[in-house]
């Protein structure tokens, strides 16, 4: 395609968007609410992903030092704790730590008050790499000589993988759904762009003009379209993201809550926004001019 033919092109497919200023308004809007939708989704996603990630680091193993052991002896366990398979790190808590950690967890609880140290056993808080395969660390730790019982708590690390999962699942199933969805819509939108001019594409047809030639107007109409709706999407994408920021940042009932910074994701947002607004575009033009190339 030559030179002189991209300027035609790129201006005729100009000029067909501004021509049907409604129906190309409508267009831009589909796609940007349909970017929107498929944005908030995988942020939400990015974001839970995130929080859990944290839950993660926070998920313990809690493993019991045998009473007979003295502290040094204790101690001396760490190594081969650290060495099984999965463990990232070992904490040693000594019953007088565990003692004063307790009772400052309660220390409004008046019965909880001038406890004996002796209740408490020695212990390590173990950290694992992958809370997958918590199941099997726990049984290397109870294999332990000197680790009378081990606290695992599988069933909050069973319950952080499977929301994770479903997260996951739902984030890329709605993904699918939406971009094949805009497709169909952004195509339908098209074919009204095109319909008072089919007469014209038959004569197009009749008088020798290639199924190319016809094509490349309409294609760059799409692409016009996709990339606008793309940059507009992206901004309202940003304040929106930045808004809800802000509002559990300020919220006294969401300080749990950690928001990963818009700054660390904009490039990545930006890039599929673009790539999924062209492709929606140039697809819906595509699907939308082969009817009008069938006379």
């Amino acid at each position: 395609m030559g030179k002189h033919n991209f300027r035609y092109f790129f201006r005729e497919g100009v000029s067909n968007m501004f021509s049907h200023g409604f129906m190309s308004f409508a267009a831009i809007g589909i796609t940007v609410a349909c970017l929107l939708i498929m944005g908030t989704f995988t942020l939400v996603a990015v974001n839970a992903n995130q929080q859990l990630k944290d839950m993660e680091k926070d998920n313990e193993i809690l493993a019991y030092v045998d009473e007979s052991y003295t502290t040094e002896q204790a101690r001396m366990l760490q190594k081969t704790i650290e060495a099984q398979t999965n463990v990232s790190s070992a904490t040693f808590i000594s019953r007088e730590q565990a003692t004063e950690n307790f009772q400052e967890k309660y220390a409004n609880e008046s019965v909880f008050q001038d406890l004996d140290p002796e209740i408490f056993r020695d212990r390590y808080a173990i950290k694992t790499v992958d809370i997958q395969k918590t199941g099997d660390t726990v049984k290397a730790i109870e294999n332990v000589a000197g680790i009378v019982k081990v606290n695992a708590y599988e069933e909050i690390s069973d319950g952080l993988i499977t929301v994770r999962n479903i997260a996951t699942v739902v984030c890329v199933t709605l993904i699918v759904v939406l971009l094949v969805v805009s497709v169909f819509i952004i195509s339908n939108t098209i074919k009204l762009t095109t319909f008072d001019r089919r007469e014209e594409i038959a004569i197009m047809r009749m008088v020798g003009a290639t199924n190319g030639f016809i094509r490349w107007p309409f294609v760059y109409e799409g692409f016009m379209l996709g990339f606008t709706g793309a940059v507009i999407a992206f901004l309202l994408q940003w304040t929106l993201y930045e808004a809800v920021t802000k509002g559990v940042e300020s919220s006294d009932t969401l300080q749990l809550i950690s928001v990963v910074n818009f700054g660390d994701l904009w490039i990545p947002v930006a890039v599929t926004f673009l790539v999924a607004g062209i492709v929606i575009g140039v697809g819906g033009s595509l699907s939308a001019i082969r009817r009008f190339l069938q006379v």
